[in-house]
């Protein structure tokens, strides 16, 4: 995975937000030699980058406002997030963890290093998709789960069946109808809830 992500970096689009000045353009020169696609901006945006895979953001104190609107603006994924410090105080720390940054560049920036900090963060970032991914297919798993099981609970009380028998029937009807058991227990559901209203209107 590791020479993967080396091989990539090439390829990628980096976005670094900090003020126009020589350790920027340093910063901006390396990357490219390294073989990436890389934009700047200052002052910070109110969004993050469309399309950036990594963006390098410098935590500026005076600065401190407009990232954390940032922060807020976060998209359903954020990229890649590298923070770039140069003090390691409480107030810049708290913006650090704020940010979800997966790793720290130090200040003043040295191109020895660099490579390595992206390499690892990137890595670190497709662990944390790859997990928030399976943590969302294990939800879905578990709420399908449950809806199967209401639905064969309703089933048993209101036709008699023993829980196999439940089971069995609704496997059958979502067979017939070419649904899941998941969108079955689903109708089944709704329409039990329907007509318990009806029943209270009454």
């Amino acid at each position: 995975m590791g020479i993967q992500i080396l091989k990539d970096l090439r390829g990628l689009r980096l976005h670094v937000i900090h003020p126009p000045d020589e350790e920027r353009a340093g910063l901006v020169e390396h990357l490219r030699r390294i073989g990436c696609m890389v934009d700047n901006t200052w002052p910070v945006p109110p969004e993050w980058p469309q399309n950036a895979d990594i963006v390098l953001l410098a935590i500026e104190q005076d600065a401190r406002v407009p990232i954390q609107k940032l922060f807020k603006s976060a998209p359903e994924t954020r990229p890649t997030i590298i923070a770039i410090v140069g003090y390691e105080n409480p107030s810049t720390l708290q913006l650090v963890l704020e940010s979800g940054a997966v790793a720290v560049v130090e200040r003043p920036i040295r191109p020895f290093g660099l490579l390595t900090n992206l390499t690892i963060a990137r890595s670190l970032w497709m662990e944390r998709e790859e997990t928030a991914r399976r943590l969302k297919k294990l939800e879905r798993k578990l709420t399908g789960i449950q809806k199967i099981q209401k639905a064969k609970t309703i089933l048993m009380e209101g036709q008699g069946l023993g829980e196999e028998e439940a089971y069995q029937s609704l496997r059958r009807q979502a067979m017939a109808k070419r649904v899941s058991m998941e969108e079955l227990a689903v109708a089944i559901i709704n329409a039990n809830d329907l007509l318990n209203f009806r029943a209270r209107g009454d």
